[in-house]
């Protein structure tokens, strides 16, 4: 969402800025919206998983377009930018992949389009969806997937079961069950190989889970900020919402693309650190 009409939609700054960050629930309180308790797995933010999987069709349908009029000869706009994006997303993968897996290169690029389709929902107008879902009963809706926790936390778990799958390939079950066993410290005394096994099991799974919490978490806190400056611009008398909107928006440009490509590049050298074997640990 971005830059907002010529008025605030009320004058309760924190009923406006609530309103804006609660999600179209199925399964929360009926009262307050949410999810009852801070893990409910009857709660469904539907919001997001309708514009999740939105985006990701309109993904699906441009790269099979794309894909079925490819002509070397006279390239289209959209097939040179989508081979510009490509080009740039194989050019990281190779810099920062050890070896070669061909899975790596469209697990990159479908993550960093992906994520940029959804964070570049903040640059809608912030009042402009959820006032024309208001006029077919919709009270709330949250557009931007990427500011709820559970879209950050479903790609970064995504890319950690991917992350013990190249475990177990590279290292073989023994050799994983092994990473966890000896590593960080080791000793070649048995006695302190033994004693020093729980401090290495405590220590890796820190760093494993590491893995996920560090992706979702600064994907999501990056763009829920991004998303209330917008709203508190939207609070402003009209004159500052175009003065401050029009270059937070364009600033805001970076800021979607650039966390689309550190989630990216961090799933793809975490990958990378997963894809070697157990003695390049």
């Amino acid at each position: 969402m971005s830059e907002a009409g010529a008025a605030p939609a009320t004058d309760n700054a924190v009923a406006y800025i609530q309103h804006h960050l609660t999600n179209l629930c199925a399964g929360c309180d009926p009262v307050t919206h949410q999810p009852n308790g801070m893990i409910d797995f009857n709660a469904w933010s539907l919001d997001t998983l309708i514009f999740g999987v939105l985006l990701a069709a309109l993904l699906m349908v441009i790269s099979y377009r794309v894909g079925k009029s490819l002509d070397p000869d006279k390239p289209t706009g959209i097939q040179n930018f989508l081979e510009l994006v490509l080009e740039f997303v194989e050019g990281q993968v190779k810099s920062v992949f050890y070896g070669y897996n061909r899975m790596v290169g469209p697990l990159a690029f479908t993550i960093f389009t992906w994520v940029f389709l959804m964070n570049a929902m903040d640059l809608i107008p912030v009042d402009l969806l959820p006032k024309l879902a208001s006029f077919v009963g919709v009270d709330y809706l949250k557009v931007v997937p990427t500011t709820d926790l559970s879209t950050t936390f479903g790609l970064a778990l995504s890319v950690f079961a991917v992350i013990i799958v190249f475990n177990i390939r590279a290292k073989g079950p023994v050799g994983y069950v092994k990473m966890f066993l000896f590593h960080p410290f080791q000793a070649g005394n048995p006695i302190a190989k033994l004693l020093l096994m729980p401090v290495n099991i405590a220590m890796t799974a820190i760093e494993e889970v590491a893995k996920p919490f560090s992706l979702a978490l600064r994907l999501f806190g990056n763009m829920f900020a991004g998303e209330l400056i917008f709203l508190l611009i939207a609070l402003l008398p009209w004159w500052s919402q175009w003065l401050l909107g029009g270059p937070w928006a364009i600033f805001h440009i970076l800021v979607i693309t650039l966390q689309a490509f550190i989630f990216m590049l961090l799933s793809v050298v975490y990958l990378s650190m997963a894809s070697q074997g157990g003695d390049d640990h």
